[in-house]
């Protein structure tokens, strides 16, 4: 059916004014952008990354397309298959994967999967070890959802790496995207400040996520429409958004829900940093941190457990100020 499609010419113009308008609104966007985020990735050549459409993908095709296709909804809507109730197996929260990668992880700038194919396998100093997809995928289930890794023969799993590899299908391998990640935030002179960022979230968060952080279901029941911010049923303590850095960077480019974007955000740098403070301070599941960061000088400067291998405490590696502890870090590696 796809081959047909592709020969009938109308539709091959009409995708190539939809490449040509969608690549000229990431140049525009990038040319406007007054913002003070930075960049995580190195000077590159690369202007930013663009999701593959199945709409306009006629090289998709089969089993393989079918699962993406299938990828995708696990993607948006993990607590259908994983949850609490879940069709597949109940083994996670009820959150949603794209509840921290938004848009089933093709929003940039909001924490997409443009960079998962190109950089895995690769070795990440939180284990020690050399990972593959699969234990970045496992470690998002055991932490961000707060449950247990699914099989890696299942047919879900195998759909999510599929849909991740087809996400960056386009990427060159060892490459990083401008846009994929979460957008870095100028550092405070100051610690954030929990009480602050209570007002902020009071003004701009609990209409969606609750007085008590406690989200919204969707009306069927069996899944988050917005997520629980704290409790039981929210991320733990091991998951990157407990990091004050990832999540006052995440708030900045995508809070409020459609209403802020990286290029023109919300909220300013402080209040981002402060409503990521009050939302951390808030009761939420523990992990088991004992194996993370075997090697503690790699330890980031926002990583809110001991022991350290500065001379810094836990509650100014939570809250920062963070420059101190960066200076200090900084001249050590020069030892």
């Amino acid at each position: 059916m796809w081959k047909t499609i592709k020969s009938n010419w109308p539709v091959a113009i009409i995708s190539i004014v939809v490449v040509i308008v969608s690549l000229s609104e990431i140049l525009n966007s990038n040319r406007s952008s007054g913002t003070k985020f930075t960049s995580s990735l190195s000077a590159t050549n690369d202007t930013g990354w663009v999701s593959p459409s199945l709409y306009t993908d006629f090289e998709l095709e089969g089993e393989e397309r079918n699962l993406v296709i299938y990828g995708s909804d696990i993607i948006a809507n993990t607590s259908r298959y994983f949850g609490p109730h879940g069709s597949v197996k109940a083994i996670s929260n009820g959150m949603n994967c794209q509840n921290c990668h938004l848009d089933a992880g093709k929003k940039r700038w909001g924490n997409n999967y443009s960079a998962v194919y190109s950089t895995y396998p690769k070795m990440r100093s939180r284990s020690g070890q050399i990972e593959g997809i699969y234990k970045r995928v496992s470690d998002c289930f055991e932490r961000s959802l707060n449950g247990t890794a699914p099989d890696s023969n299942s047919r879900e799993y195998q759909a999510i790496y599929a849909y991740m590899k087809w996400l960056g299908k386009d990427v060159k391998k060892g490459v990083k995207p401008n846009g994929s990640g979460i957008g870095k935030l100028e550092y405070l002179d100051r610690a954030a400040e929990p009480g602050k960022g209570k007002i902020v979230y009071a003004k701009y968060c609990q209409t969606c996520h609750g007085e008590n952080g406690q989200g919204q279901l969707s009306l069927a029941g069996n899944s988050y429409e917005y997520p629980p911010l704290w409790g039981e049923h929210s991320y733990n303590d091991g998951a990157g958004l407990y990091r004050l850095s990832n999540f006052a960077g995440f708030i900045r480019s995508n809070m409020p829900f459609k209403q802020a974007t990286h290029d023109n955000p919300a909220l300013s740098t402080e209040d981002a940093w402060d409503v990521a403070a009050y939302v951390n301070s808030q009761p939420r599941p523990k992990k088991d941190h004992s194996q993370d960061w075997p090697e503690i000088s790699k330890k980031p400067f926002d990583h809110p457990f001991g022991p350290y291998a500065d001379s810094y405490s836990e509650l100014q590696h939570k809250y920062g100020p963070y420059k101190p502890i960066i200076k200090q870090k900084e001249e050590m590696g020069k030892k």
